[in-house]
Formats: structure tokens, sequence, C-alpha cells
């Protein structure tokens, strides 16, 4: 039986069986063609990245099919816990690892948040990646972690998440150093803007 999992800005989840399936919806106040070339696009580009990812080391769904004209993308269904419900300094660091290697593949998640990380079989999946994109500077890659950086802040309260977030993230991704420095940078400019 179908049923609706989650609606946002942008797409429309539905669960059938063990699968998901992700439909970018129409928005009325693009024009028409427009409004089909970008959910086309979008769709193909998150099936590329989510693939990528996987390829890179980084559990994600297994893609089923892939339909830029209904602009949907069928995949299986990850069954757990939002990491946000879990999360403690030890999978902060697996976090740490995950984003290391997708950076090192040259991929910015986009809403890297304990919502979009699950959490089945002892392994974490990183999941939706409806506004991610291909990207090596460190300024894309200091935002990623800066929004997940937030989110430990606003939802979990502890400052220890940060440092072992780190120290994976320096295990898995030579460059991480200068992405951490970048972190520091982006929250002073928030400070004073």
């Amino acid at each position: 039986m179908d049923h609706q999992v989650a609606s946002g800005a942008e797409a429309v989840i539905e669960r059938r069986g063990d699968l998901v399936v992700k439909r970018r919806v129409k928005k009325n106040y693009r024009l028409p063609d427009l409004d089909k070339q970008i959910r086309a696009s979008r769709t193909r580009i998150e099936a590329k990245l989510l693939s990528e990812a996987r390829r890179c080391g980084v559990p994600t769904p297994i893609i089923r099919d892939v339909d830029t004209m209904d602009y949907t993308i069928t995949m299986e269904f990850i069954s757990g816990q939002p990491l946000k419900n879990v999360l403690d300094l030890q999978m902060s660091e697996r976090v740490g690892e995950l984003v290391g290697r997708l950076h090192g593949c040259g991929i910015i998640h986009g809403d890297l948040t304990t919502s979009n990380l699950i959490l089945h079989d002892n392994r974490i999946y990183l999941i939706d990646f409806g506004l991610g994109y291909f990207e090596k500077s460190v300024e894309a890659q200091g935002v990623d972690v800066h929004v997940l950086f937030q989110t430990f802040v606003s939802t979990h309260g502890d400052p220890g998440l940060e440092e072992a977030f780190s120290l994976g993230y320096r295990r898995t991704f030579a460059e991480a150093d200068q992405v951490l420095a970048r972190v520091r940078e982006i929250e002073a400019r928030g400070r004073y803007m």
C-alpha cells in the first residue's frame, strides 16, 4: 500500500512497500518549460549524486529507477532511526568519516543535518541529496560542515559532537583542516552580519 512519508518544498516522498519514490513537484511560479527543465535536471543530478556517493564508500539508498519525464527517483527504503534521535560522540565521529569521503569525491550534500542520516543495522546512511551538487571548493565544503555543526548546536546542544566529527573527518579527508578552519570563518561572518 502506498502512503506519503514526507513532503517538502521540492518533492513529495511516498513509500511503496520496500521502496521509496521521490517525485519533484511542479512550481506554478515558474514558466512551464523552465519548470520541466529544472525538475528533470535536479532529478538526474540527485540520482547521480546518490550513486557516486555510494561508489565513494558512503552508504546511500540503492536506486531502482530514475524517470526524468515523471521527475521521480525510485530507491530502496532505509528503515531505521534518524540520527537526530540517537546521536552520540561515536556516531558523530563516524559521520565525520562519511562526510570526509563525500567531500573527497567532490560531492556537497547541501542539507547535511542529522535528519538526513539514518542508522540501520549499525550502518549510517546518508539520504536526500536534493540540494546537493558536485564541487571541490573549501568554501562549499565549509558551508556543508557548518550546516551540520549548527544542527549539533540547535538540536543536540553537545559541543563534543563537533570535535568527534572532526576526528573522523580528518581520518578520511586530507584537506579537513582547511575546511574546518573555513567553518570557523563562516561562523564568524554570521556573528558579524
